[in-house]
């Protein structure tokens, strides 16, 4: 099934080309990874699919045009993660969760429902953030407030997440947590992921097809090892990445 289609997807700025004409789907259990060199189009793209950049061209989730979505029908469509969050005022994290129930409540001022309950609940214990559910956020590390988001996205329960470059600025510990909380997520049928990274290392782990571009433009799109071959990286990055890392690896001893 196909949950999220991009067809010559264009962003422009005045006379300047961002993202030129790319084109990629996401089936059910798709993790898409999108890569390239900075200033590629990346977050661009990711930006303009989830409605917050103008563009030209198709996306459609689930075979519908999402520019005709209402507000709450794209949060049970599309859920963002973003790179960083600004709170500013001492919120505790059960009730940043709760607004990711926001798509399915029946008005305003309709209340709590038992299914949010349980949805919030699901959340917070999936995340390991439910010993913090009474906590102010500003109090938080930056990996718990990633997870905090995060839970908050998983109880939205979208049929497709996007991340950008979730786990920047997280040490070692916190970036395995985020990205195996998202793989446990994906493992539920009807579920695709599209990701924002900028370590090919994390990428080829976790990715199932990835779409490599620079200066905006496709440079190759398909499974991940079709996408990551010597030339197709070599082209995009300008540089031997093959044994860039290699060498990188070399610089570690056998466990």
């Amino acid at each position: 099934m196909t949950l999220l289609e991009a067809k010559d997807l264009t962003v422009r700025y005045g006379a300047l080309t961002i993202v030129d004409h790319v084109s990629f789907s996401l089936e059910e259990g798709d993790w898409l990874m999108l890569v390239g060199p900075n200033g590629a189009g990346k977050s661009t793209i990711v930006n303009a699919v989830s409605q917050g950049a103008p563009y030209t061209g198709e996306v459609r989730c689930l075979g519908k045009d999402v520019k005709r979505f209402r507000a709450n029908e794209l949060a049970k469509c599309l859920g963002v993660l973003s790179q960083t969050h600004t709170v500013g005022y001492a919120f505790t994290v059960e009730s940043i969760v709760r607004l990711g129930r926001y798509a399915y409540s029946p008005g305003a001022f309709g209340g709590s429902r038992d299914e949010d309950d349980e949805a919030v609940r699901r959340a917070l214990e999936l995340t390991g953030m439910t010993p913090f559910a009474k906590q102010s956020v500003l109090t938080l590390s930056g990996g718990e407030l990633q997870r905090t988001f995060l839970a908050q996205i998983f109880a939205q329960n979208p049929r497709v997440l996007i991340l950008d470059e979730p786990t920047n600025h997280l040490d070692l510990v916190y970036q395995k947590q985020v990205f195996e909380l998202i793989a446990g997520w994906l493992k539920t049928p009807g579920r695709a992921v599209i990701s924002v990274v900028h370590d090919l290392s994390l990428a080829k782990a976790y990715g199932t097809r990835a779409l490599l571009l620079n200066q905006g433009k496709t440079v190759s799109s398909g499974t991940i090892d079709e996408v990551f071959t010597p030339q197709s990286l070599n082209a995009a990055y300008d540089m031997n990445v093959s044994e860039w890392m290699r060498t990188m690896l070399s610089q570690w001893p056998e466990a």
